[in-house]
């Protein structure tokens, strides 16, 4: 046997080998989308919005298009992966396999502000794993069938040895090489096997407690992986209303950056602010905003040290969230506005903690000349606390500031505990329990106020229910709230908005 001839069967070997690694990944993905109670591609279709997201969007809004988009998408995927496994009909297969995978790639291109909602298993930028995979398909519509072990090529050499000997002179089961040549056409078989015991095996190691609790399916990975989130933004009921502070248009919710920075109240579960760090990924950051802006919150407070991946955010997707900083980074309040207006802050305001410590320090010129600061860049300028005595000497020193950003909640959950010895001179939120001291006190000052009111800390850092914090919060005088939410968060805290601020009872007349 020649040199050629031992690289055409080691190659026939890889080719295969390859078809059925891409088949197994076909018909996982059908076969896993079959078994998902619910599945649909509808808010995969939804998130997109690159070159043909209106055709997208129109084949989502459609129960009709979506009925069949899902059945073509399940059963394709199962029919293509088959065809790949048994190596029947590669040709055919292959140019659908290749052209589904052209529709997810030009849904998701892995372009920088055009992947959110596509699971990404890497940093990509224009070829990820879909395109690697349709170029791989393309490559089989152009290979002959003696390249691949499988039945199409156990078909081939059967009509050939049928054409050039119409009647068998010698009657048997075949020579050797004959029976060798039909074991290796048939190579995929065991594979197949192989592949209903591994799809047995990840039933059972799916987490059914993780599946009852929530009472939803998991989301599915792969060419048409859908994060939930997406799929749940055809839930939301309506657009957040907005406000104004100054000429700043502002949604009456806005994002708290805590939880993205990694600075978690998590009271005495000290892990929780490395798992959060851990969670929220550049990537993450950038689709968790991505997703607020589509639930029309169009801002977010956090911190002067939050500028990077705003900027970023910013310059790879195009977005428009507003950026708040409370300038709470060491260096002194002065220094971090200048930090924060080099990085695009859209306002900013001195930090609650920070304006707690200069009030008790009596520095409260620092807080001054930081509003004249901030003003000097055309800015908004506030004064943030925890501490309603903090708002109060201010107010007793003729400050007027653009906004304010005070704590607001009740103490009806089970860690509220005040320490009154001690409430007057340790920092506030030195427990990391309670952060609004005298929340009645604080509604009766803050409605004599003419200043817009950016309510913080409304659900006590997580301790509250969103209904209940946010009623209580825009219905005691807040013009705004200021929540820390985790992407899957948004949607149904947005909705919660909604239907509070639909049935508002407040005496505070709306400042901004």
């Amino acid at each position: 046997m020649t040199m050629q001839e031992n690289l055409k069967n080691y190659s026939a070997y890889l080719f295969t080998a390859l078809r059925i690694l891409v088949g197994w990944h076909f018909l996982y993905e059908g076969v896993s989308k079959l078994f998902t109670a619910g599945w649909s591609a509808k808010g995969y279709l939804l998130g997109t919005k690159w070159l043909f997201s209106d055709f997208f969007h129109w084949l989502a809004s459609s129960t009709t298009a979506m009925s069949l988009v899902d059945f073509m998408n399940v059963w394709g995927l199962i029919l293509i992966g088959l065809s790949l496994f048994a190596g029947l009909m590669v040709r055919w297969s292959s140019i659908a396999g290749a052209v589904l995978l052209l529709f997810y790639y030009v849904a998701y291109p892995p372009i920088p502000g055009y992947t959110f909602g596509a699971i990404n298993e890497g940093s990509y930028i224009w070829v990820n794993k879909t395109l690697i995979e349709m170029a791989i398909l393309l490559v089989f519509v152009c290979l002959p069938a003696d390249f691949f072990f499988g039945f199409d090529r156990l078909i081939k050499r059967w009509k050939e040895e049928k054409a050039e000997v119409p009647v068998p002179s010698v009657k048997g089961a075949g020579s050797p090489l004959q029976r060798r040549e039909v074991l290796r056409d048939l190579i995929s078989v065991p594979f197949i096997g192989a592949f209903a015991y591994a799809a047995y095996k990840k039933k059972k190691w799916d987490s059914f407690e993780e599946k009852f609790m929530t009472g939803k399916p998991d989301a599915t990975s792969g060419a048409t992986a859908k994060s939930f989130q997406l799929a749940s933004l055809s839930e939301l009921k309506g657009v957040l209303p907005k406000g104004k502070i100054l000429d700043l248009d502002l949604s009456r919710m806005i994002m708290g950056g805590n939880l993205i920075g990694g600075w978690a109240h998590s009271r005495d579960l000290i892990y929780v602010s490395k798992l959060v760090k851990a969670y929220h990924s550049d990537e993450k950051v950038m689709h968790t905003l991505q997703m607020a802006e589509k639930c029309g919150i169009n801002a977010i407070i956090t911190n002067p040290r939050m500028g990077r991946i705003m900027n970023k955010y910013w310059h790879e997707t195009g977005g428009k969230m507003k950026f708040i900083s409370d300038c709470g980074i060491s260096g002194g309040f002065l220094g971090a506005i200048k930090n924060s207006h080099e990085s695009g802050a859209a306002a900013m305001y001195c930090q609650g903690g920070i304006a707690d410590r200069l009030v008790l320090d009596g520095k409260i010129d620092e807080i001054a000349k930081g509003l004249e600061l901030i003003r000097s860049y055309g800015k908004p300028a506030g004064i943030g606390a925890h501490r309603i005595e903090t708002v109060q000497e201010c107010v007793k020193q003729g400050l007027k500031p653009d906004f304010w950003v005070k704590t607001l909640h009740e103490h009806n959950y089970w860690s509220a505990k005040v320490d009154l010895e001690r409430i007057e001179t340790s920092e506030p939120g030195f427990r990391d329990n309670i952060f609004c001291f005298k929340p009645q006190e604080t509604i009766d000052f803050m409605n004599n106020l003419e200043e817009p009111w950016i309510a913080f800390k409304v659900l006590a850092a997580g301790a509250l229910e969103p209904k209940n914090g946010f009623k209580y919060a825009f219905n005691n005088g807040a013009d705004f709230i200021c929540v820390g939410m985790y992407d899957f968060q948004l949607v149904e805290d947005t909705n919660i908005a909604l239907d509070v601020l639909s049935k508002v009872s407040r005496t505070r007349p709306w400042r901004g």
